[in-house]
């Protein structure tokens, strides 16, 4: 999360552009001062998701899981990139190596079972029309770890800019609102401060994976719906006569 607090005294500051930039210059309000958090959050389709997959194998010496995992994520790998996938978008996002034991419930000490090896993956699709097509053949090359998708914009500044001015204009107009409840007649900006959010797949067409039930070529359905980008402003006004 993201935050930024500009005060009405330091853009007095900067626009009188004097040499002496160290002067900290304080506006005191002399009228009754309303403070609003407002939030607002605009909605657009995502265009990437980001898909965790990988592989977990067991073996009874490290070496050797090691050795299986390492042909397993090769041939992961080598399905993803002949789906088009670029490496840049193809991220190793966790390995991890784990002596297994399996334990009783008679007091005996535990078994040990094997190791186990986990990698796993972070894969970005850019073309989310074919995300199902994707994690049917992540599947099919051996992946038994798959988390996600996860759905978001990879620019989201256009959408930060439209949450950004509907907040503010918010804010502004429910200062305005108050001060004139309580008998002034405008409003005087004495600091905003910002900060944002991105949400995950809203409610209208939520994201999710489905998998057709009756033909034996069925696909998984990916559905993107929709993702959030919020900005909040607290912001400061002085009432004016």
């Amino acid at each position: 999360m993201s935050r930024i607090t500009v005060t009405a005294a330091a853009i007095a500051a900067i626009a009188a552009a004097s040499p002496a930039l160290g002067a900290e210059i304080q506006i005191a309000a002399t009228g009754p001062v309303v403070e609003l958090n407002v939030a607002e959050v605009v909605r657009t389709a995502p265009d990437v998701a980001q898909v965790g997959a990988g592989v977990t194998t067991r073996a009874a010496t490290a070496q050797e899981a090691v050795r299986l995992n390492a042909q397993q994520m090769e041939r992961l790998i080598d399905k993803l990139r002949s789906l088009g996938i670029a490496r840049k978008d193809i991220q190793t996002s966790n390995f991890n190596l784990n002596a297994q034991y399996q334990y009783n419930n008679d007091g005996r000490q535990p078994t040990f079972v094997g190791y186990d090896v986990t990698n796993q993956l972070n894969v970005k699709l850019r073309d989310l029309k074919r995300a199902g097509e994707v994690l049917d053949a992540l599947v099919g090359a051996g992946a038994n770890n798959i988390y996600g998708p996860n759905f978001m914009l990879e620019d989201d500044k256009e959408a930060k800019q439209a949450a950004r001015k509907a907040a503010f204009a918010s804010g502004r107009a429910m200062a305005e609102e108050y001060a004139r409840m309580s008998g002034y007649s405008g409003v005087r900006l004495l600091e905003v401060s910002e900060s944002y959010q991105s949400y995950g797949p809203m409610m209208r067409g939520e994201g999710a994976i489905a998998v057709t039930s009756v033909s034996a070529d069925a696909t998984t359905q990916i559905e993107p719906g929709e993702v959030g980008t919020g900005v909040s402003v607290l912001v400061k006004y002085e009432m004016t006569r």
